[in-house]
């Protein structure tokens, strides 16, 4: 085993969770954002007798809004994949130590 393919693939790894993190924060937001949108256009249509047509806007913009849950589930993968590649770096660090104390 390479040590520096250790060390790469714990990168890799990091690099990767830090993605799906990154989307998935995006997408909560994303759902949110929508959500708050919908309840205080209720609250507008509610108040005033004028009527506005944004039924084709609404179910066009929440068909692209991803699933909250899942989201959710992709934030808390991407924690555990950073936290595995944190321990591959951990482990190639102390075998390249051994490595260096057996050679010195």
């Amino acid at each position: 085993m390479e040590i520096q393919s250790a060390f790469n693939s714990g990168l890799q790894g990091l690099q990767n969770a830090r993605a799906t993190a990154d989307q998935a924060a995006t997408d909560i937001v994303a759902n949110t954002t929508v959500q708050a949108e919908k309840d205080s256009e209720q609250v507008n249509s509610e108040g005033s007798n004028t009527e506005v047509n944004t039924d084709i806007n609404q179910t066009s913009s929440r068909n692209n809004v991803p699933d909250l849950n899942q989201s959710i589930v992709n934030l808390k993968v991407a924690e555990f994949q950073a936290k595995a590649s944190t321990e591959v770096i951990r482990s190639a660090d102390d075998s390249l130590g051994t490595l260096l104390d057996v050679t010195a």
